[in-house]
């Protein structure tokens, strides 16, 4: 196979990867969400902590983000880029994230995403992953704009 052949497939790989990860976060299916994660995943979130190392820690702060969101998860990716190689590939989108509170109401914002994947064993998994949300340095709010 040659190497644009090889890099199309990776691509494909990836983007199935994303897609089944993003339909477990919507279902709010914890262990459905860390199977595409290392278990030394380092991640940095735009809420709580400044990081995250190892999938432990972050599955506990990922367990504490749904329970903040008592109805329909909220989890969509826009302007999904992909860069692959063989082995190793960097993701950048915009994500809306949020969810439907316990009076119906839909809270939501946007925050940029940024994830690297490493083949391991095989298998496709996040090494690197990073959360953020623009802000007003002047006031210190975060700036929920729409893309």
């Amino acid at each position: 196979m040659n190497t644009l052949s090889t890099l199309a497939r990776t691509e494909t790989e990836i983007r199935s990867e994303l897609e089944d990860w993003a339909c477990a976060v919507r279902a709010k299916d914890v262990a459905r969400v860390f199977a595409h994660y290392a278990p030394d995943i380092v991640a940095f979130d735009a809420i709580a902590h400044l990081q995250f190392k190892g999938a432990d820690a972050y599955r506990t702060h990922w367990e504490t983000c749904m329970t903040m969101c008592s109805g329909p998860m909220i989890f969509e990716l826009h302007d999904l880029q992909i860069t692959a190689g063989e082995d190793l590939a960097f993701v950048h989108a915009l994500n809306r994230c949020g969810g439907t509170g316990p009076d119906g109401k839909e809270m939501s914002g946007w925050m940029r995403m940024t994830a690297c994947y490493r083949k391991q064993q095989d298998k496709w998994r996040v090494v690197h992953e990073h959360f953020s949300a623009p802000f007003d340095p002047q006031s210190d709010k975060i700036l929920w704009l729409e893309p």
